[in-house]
């Protein structure tokens, strides 16, 4: 096998075969939603680390369940109100004839995650009938190969650290065909930069100046200070309000266990990029889908799994930089570029 991987010609998610994205945004309740679209159902897994999670259909993903493949993914802002976004989208799919055969019947399987905007600013006042229902109507049609980062999607209203955070997405291809992806919606309370510097922490990932040509680090880490000083505010965060949550995706074909482990070992990426990460007041999620496209005949099978899992972890590391560095500022969030860019060597 060849390890030659580069971006691939988007740097988002969708390069990776028979999948689309679609996003939605209401700008005056600063939140989103994006919907992950597979063009034939995918196998996936989830991984969830942070303490505070809210997800719908995970335990589905299971390798002991019976479900098997999935038809769609949903990331939303708007914490428990944002799960009715994966409601419409599984409405509208089962009018498309999407679904796991029941009978005549289709049951679209669309598992989901949320992350908590509530508290950012925007306008709440949605009274008996929140706005992500049809957030989530109009991202997937919006479902297309290309799409927007930074303030879109669930990545709309999120903040990360002191930062304002976003939605981030990127690939690497392989020389021998293999296509892995992430996109992520950066809601963390931790930082993505390092404390003193202009650096991410995911700086030693970045390719092809994806991050604005990242300056770097200048001076040693003094990692003895305080929590304060890593995440930018104090950890007086109530459990819930925040959260990181992602997809990573290849084109390889996996089993459902193999997918899981490709969650876990994604998981890294979040550790290579946020720190704190995985604390009591985020609800870390990944998912892991299989498009099943390439590498039916690899007999090598721990060592597939093992190469997609470090790739995945990197491209999750460099979506969640490039998910802040895309960013604009919002609300009491300065964003990166207006804090750091005059730092940046591709400025």
């Amino acid at each position: 096998m060849k390890y030659n991987f580069r971006p691939g010609p988007r740097n988002l998610i969708t390069d990776v075969e028979n999948i689309r994205v679609g996003q939605a945004e209401d700008t005056q309740v600063w939140s989103g939603v994006s919907v992950l679209l597979f063009d034939a159902s995918a196998v996936a897994a989830v991984d969830v680390r942070g303490g505070a999670p809210g997800t719908r259909d995970t335990d589905a993903l299971n390798p002991s369940c019976l479900v098997d493949r999935i038809d769609a993914i949903v990331l939303s802002g708007g914490s428990v109100f944002g799960l009715g976004a994966s409601s419409a989208v599984t409405d509208v799919l089962a009018s498309r004839g999407i679904g796991f055969p029941i009978g005549p019947a289709r049951a679209p399987i669309v598992p989901s995650a949320v992350l908590f905007d509530l508290l950012n600013g925007g306008n709440k006042s949605w009274n008996d009938k929140s706005p992500y229902a049809e957030l989530g109507r109009k991202a997937l049609d919006a479902a297309s190969l290309d799409f927007k980062l930074g303030c879109a999607g669930a990545g709309y209203g999120a903040k990360a650290g002191p930062l304002k955070g976003g939605l981030g997405s990127a690939s690497s291809i392989s020389g021998d065909g293999l296509q892995v992806g992430a996109i992520v919606a950066v809601n963390c309370v931790g930082s993505p930069i390092m404390p003193g510097q202009s650096s991410f922490w995911a700086w030693p990932f970045e390719q092809a100046n994806e991050m604005g040509g990242q300056p770097v680090p200048t001076s040693s880490i003094d990692f003895n200070s305080a929590a304060e000083a890593w995440t930018g505010s104090p950890l007086d965060s109530l459990a819930g309000e925040n959260t990181t949550i992602g997809v990573v995706a290849t084109n390889a074909r996996l089993t459902k266990s193999e997918a899981q482990r490709v969650a876990i070992m994604a998981q890294d990426g979040y550790a290579r990029s946020i720190r704190p990460v995985h604390t009591p007041f985020d609800g870390d999620t990944v998912f892991a889908a299989s498009t099943g496209m390439w590498g039916q005949d690899i007999k090598e099978r721990a060592d597939l799994v093992n190469r997609i899992g470090l790739v995945a972890a990197d491209c999750l590391a460099r979506a969640v930089a490039r998910g802040v560095y895309e960013a604009t500022a919002l609300g009491n969030f300065p964003s990166y570029r207006d804090v750091h860019g005059k730092n940046l060597r591709g400025k």
